[in-house]
């Protein structure tokens, strides 16, 4: 698009700066109290004559509009005082413990779950609230961010801000969904861009999870010490290389439980109890979502007892009330194939 200035004529005359009855001297300009009417002609349109300069059809060409990137509040530096100046260690003491209480923080519990905030100064914690608070996180979003990482109140909001730009820029979370993500993984806010968010995105989007923003919780995860290891245990148990990245890639969420506490537990019972084939977890990893207690043993229990087989999808997705029902119709089924049987 081209937008026109509508203030300009289409051949407006301009006079001579200086006529040759008039005076250069300083003296000689205008009053300021006057009032004046400037034109500023575009230099690609001019037309030059001795005295004269015509404008014809004088058009700027407006830059395009580039979409905003949710914009992030700066982060303004603790007064230098914090630091520089001699501070009484126990009137600092009373004064974070007030200020903690007062956001309806318990400075005791606080101390059990993180001690540094002991020697933790009072100005940075209070930049680190009022930074989230300018996020739109309320009271008691925050109160449930520290309880669940009180390491966020030691770590310096240098190294905060920056996650909030790693979230939105490369991760490419979209700015509505900014506060969900931390309010459901806090510890993405004591992460390290560099040395933890960052590698881990990369190994995520190397085995096929592109859509790594609906997987945030996963970055905090070192690939190291937890992702790596949980690939290995379905190697180990008989699974392939790229089997057990399938299974990852369909559930990503896989890599979230435990080995000692879920994966062995349920795999033993499923091959032992169960009897079923390992070909069944490849293309049902959700299995491992289900609650070995609550819902796998009882459902496969039930089945023993009458006789019947499902699918582990319509064994553990359906509700109870589903699952009863298609318990029922099978067994109608059953029964009718039976009579059928016999009168043949």
């Amino acid at each position: 698009m081209q937008d026109t200035l509508p203030f300009l004529p289409k051949n407006p005359s301009f006079p001579p700066l200086f006529s040759h009855h008039q005076s250069k001297q300083a003296h000689d300009f205008p009053s300021l109290s006057r009032p004046r009417n400037l034109h500023f002609p575009l230099f690609s349109s001019l037309t030059n004559t001795s005295t004269t300069a015509t404008i014809t059809n004088a058009v700027i060409l407006l830059p395009p509009v580039h979409p905003r990137t949710p914009e992030i509040p700066t982060v303004s530096s603790p007064p230098s005082d914090i630091t520089t100046a001699a501070i009484d260690p126990e009137a600092e003491f009373q004064e974070k413990m007030l200020y903690l209480d007062s956001i309806g923080i318990d400075f005791f519990s606080l101390i059990n779950d993180h001690p540094p905030i002991i020697s933790a100064a009072l100005g940075n914690i209070k930049s680190t609230v009022d930074y989230l608070t300018s996020m739109d996180f309320t009271a008691l979003e925050l109160r449930r961010i520290v309880s669940m990482c009180p390491e966020l109140l030691t770590s310096s909001l240098s190294s905060i801000v920056p996650v909030f730009t790693f979230l939105l820029r490369e991760a490419r979370v979209e700015g509505s969904d900014l506060k969900r993500v931390i309010n459901r993984r806090p510890r993405l806010l004591a992460c390290s861009v560099k040395y933890r968010l960052r590698p881990t995105m990369y190994f995520l989007q190397s085995i096929g999870i592109s859509e790594v923003h609906k997987h945030t919780s996963l970055l905090s995860c070192s690939v190291e010490n937890k992702l790596v290891p949980r690939i290995e245990f379905f190697e180990k148990i008989g699974f392939s290389h790229r089997e057990a990245i399938s299974m990852f890639r369909r559930f990503p969420q896989l890599f979230n439980y435990s080995i000692k506490d879920n994966y062995e537990l349920k795999i033993n019972y499923f091959v032992v109890e169960m009897g079923r084939d390992l070909k069944e977890i490849k293309e049902f990893p959700q299995y491992f979502s289900f609650s070995l207690e609550n819902r796998i043993k009882p459902r496969h229990q039930c089945c023993v007892e009458k006789g019947v087989c499902f699918p582990l999808p319509v064994l553990l997705k359906t509700n109870e009330a589903q699952f009863r029902h298609r318990l029922e119709r099978t067994l109608v089924g059953y029964h009718d194939h039976l009579q059928d049987c016999h009168r043949v």
